[in-house]
């Protein structure tokens, strides 16, 4: 019988895994350790946080935010950051899932001894998930979700006075991010995409401590400290852009172990031409959000689904934009391409 496989870091223990990151054969204790110590060491490089900030955590009662509410609670009192730490939650309206997963965060809410705020889309919009996914039906759901989502939790983070918005973002979510941006050939998302710390340009900054971990190592670290997450995918997913992204990163991942960190690296060291003309930061004129456009997409989306032309904000954004600012109604003109298309189905005589 062969001999068991020593810790390779401390030589006592029995190994418990061999690291997906590092191929590194720890015992339970050790990796855990380890986790720890990486996502401290990436903090302080980084300098994400300033003693006295205020941290909004995006809980959304998975294993990401879940490790992330743990380990900052953790960190937060060993190495003496000075933070003040409150979770907040986006509740979208989205039944058999987030109610389920707002069950965990109240649980976790509990252990870590940290307030918690929920926003939910109704209040902000006015609209709930199901709603909108029963308007529009069953694709573009994640477009419309998670334009609300991302801006949702920067209005919740500045009703709660906070300095900065940590996201549970772990190494896959940022490969998988630039593979998107890269076959859609967004290159203004692309360069921006990596970074661990974001809102430069005036937003509320955004950081993402577990920027480096991977996915797989941080469900190892939630069940070796036996956490409480909620993993099942939301209803919506198997629809979504990001997943045709994650089944490609893991064939490439099945072929090359590092493809994950590669693309992220990829992602930090992207050069573009001096002579690319990139989009300019300014703010909504309508809701004063972050954007490049004079009316966000959070606006254009939300003026679509109120005038019953959801698809219109999609499909054609500019022309929608462009009616809302000249105080145009684009369902008029909209209707009259339909009726045009409508015509252009009947039978036609042919002069041979």
């Amino acid at each position: 019988m062969p001999a068991p496989v020593l810790c390779s870091s401390c030589g006592a223990q029995r190994a418990a895994l061999r690291r997906p990151k590092t191929g590194q054969a720890l015992c339970r204790e050790c990796f855990v350790a380890a986790f720890e110590t990486e996502v401290h060491n990436t903090i302080v490089a980084a300098q994400l946080f300033q003693p006295g900030e205020t941290v909004a955590i995006g809980a959304s009662g998975g294993k990401d935010s879940t490790v992330l509410a743990h380990v900052l609670r953790l960190l937060n009192e060993r190495h003496g950051y000075g933070l003040h730490l409150l979770l907040l939650s986006v509740d979208e309206g989205i039944a058999r899932y987030r109610d389920d997963s707002l069950a965990a965060v109240h649980r976790n809410r509990g252990r870590l001894d940290l307030p918690l705020h929920i926003i939910t889309y109704q209040e902000l919009y006015g609209w709930s998930m199901d709603r909108i996914a029963r308007h529009i039906g069953p694709k573009n759901n994640c477009t419309f979700c998670g334009v609300f989502r991302r801006q949702a939790l920067d209005r919740g983070a500045a009703l709660l006075g906070a300095d900065k918005i940590a996201t549970g973002h772990n190494a896959d979510d940022v490969a998988e991010t630039v593979l998107m941006n890269f076959l859609r050939g967004d290159v203004g998302r692309l360069r921006r995409c990596a970074e661990i710390l974001t809102g430069s340009e005036g937003a509320l900054p955004r950081c993402k401590p577990l920027k480096h971990a991977y996915e797989k190592e941080i469900v190892l670290y939630a069940y070796f400290q036996g956490l409480d997450y909620f993993s099942t995918e939301c209803v919506y997913a198997p629809n979504a852009y990001r997943g045709h992204a994650r089944t490609l990163l893991k064939d490439l991942e099945a072929t090359r172990s590092s493809a994950v960190a590669d693309l992220v690296h990829s992602g930090e060291r992207l050069a573009v031409r001096g002579d690319i003309r990139m989009p300019t930061q300014g703010t909504c004129q309508r809701c004063s959000y972050l954007s490049s456009q004079p009316l966000c997409k959070a606006c254009l989306l939300l003026e679509g689904l109120n005038r019953g032309l959801p698809r219109l904000a999609i499909g054609k954004p500019s022309r929608l934009q462009k009616a809302l600012l000249n105080g145009e109604k684009p369902q008029d003109n909209l209707q009259g391409e339909e009726d045009s298309r409508q015509s252009s189905r009947h039978l036609r005589t042919i002069d041979f």
